[in-house]
């Protein structure tokens, strides 16, 4: 059966922490050999991308090229042009059967999560949902792997805190953590909270859901943020930063945390918005390793589906 990342509960307990001890391995092998080139060896992943990207881009065609294989960037206009409506493009089940012809692994971001079920429902090789409106999977996996090799593990007790909208980045999130059994807490504003069939799919309740960011970010560990208008809500943007600015991440709100509490935010940053420059750019901001971790992180999750 073909092993697809659709979000991240489509990993067990013990395949997500294989990835990740498997990054470390990938890391340190390239520092001392200078190449992995063995393991994605001949291999093409097809990336199909209807929003812009940096580092999910990057990340993944430069690990296709140092695992020795390659890596092929198609936009919308390519081939979906719209995935909502088949009538201006290809059906997307047709795209995922025509590129299992041509490739090994299909990465695609795009709008909305029915774009990747359909992907995977209809290709025999491994899709990767690399962002879309629900769900993303290859930024949690990045953000464990940041805070596994900060302690080498997970420490007892851990605590995350997420402050912010309820998007995508934080339906994986705490569906990566209750996979692993790690603290974590949300604050939202009212309206924003994460979907409840999300919830809904938690298996081990270490979690706390509210309102209140002060008391989300108590005796955490890590306080992360993401974006208050996530790519397609550009036209709420004033609505939006009104409701959110009680939930910026700022030297104020850290002091409810523990000292010297770690800082995370998985990028693009709105200096001043969700988050303060000083914060970004603090000694206890771990946001440059989380962009480093997606390229190790890219690497073992190609090792982990071809094989």
């Amino acid at each position: 059966m073909t092993k697809h990342l659709t979000k991240i509960t489509d990993l067990s307990k013990d395949e997500l922490l294989s990835i990740i001890e498997n990054a470390y391995v990938l890391q340190y092998q390239f520092i001392k050999n200078g190449e992995n080139t063995s393991h994605f060896l001949n291999k093409t992943i097809t990336m199909i991308f209807e929003k812009p990207s940096l580092r999910t881009r990057v990340a993944f065609e430069v690990a296709a090229t140092q695992l020795g294989g390659n890596a092929i960037y198609l936009t919308s206009s390519d081939v979906l042009a719209n995935s909502i409506d088949s009538k201006i493009r290809e059906p997307v089940p047709d795209i995922a059967k025509n590129l299992e012809n041509f490739t090994d692994i299909i990465l695609a971001r795009v709008f909305s999560h029915e774009t990747i079920k359909t992907l995977a429902k209809n290709s025999n090789i491994p899709v990767i949902n690399g962002l879309c409106d629900l769900h993303h999977p290859t930024q949690t996996l990045a953000d464990l792997y940041t805070i596994w090799n900060l302690h080498q593990g997970f420490p007892k007790d851990l605590k995350i805190a997420y402050v912010g909208d309820g998007c995508n980045t934080a339906n994986s999130l705490f569906l990566g953590c209750d996979l692993l059994g790690i603290n974590f807490s949300i604050a939202t504003p009212n309206g924003y909270e994460m979907p409840k069939y999300i919830v809904k799919e938690a298996k081990n309740g270490n979690f706390k859901i509210g309102s209140d960011p002060i008391k989300a970010v108590k005796d955490a560990d890590i306080v992360y943020t993401d974006t208050w208008i996530s790519m397609g809500l550009e036209s709420e943007y004033d609505k939006r930063v009104k409701i959110f600015k009680p939930y910026q991440v700022n030297e104020e709100l850290l002091t409810h945390a523990k000292p010297n509490a770690k800082i995370m935010h998985c990028l693009p940053a709105h200096r001043g918005e969700e988050i303060t420059a000083e914060v970004i750019d603090g000694p206890n901001s771990l946001i440059l390793s989380q962009s480093k971790s997606r390229l190790m992180i890219a690497k073992a999750l190609l090792k982990f589906l071809i094989n």
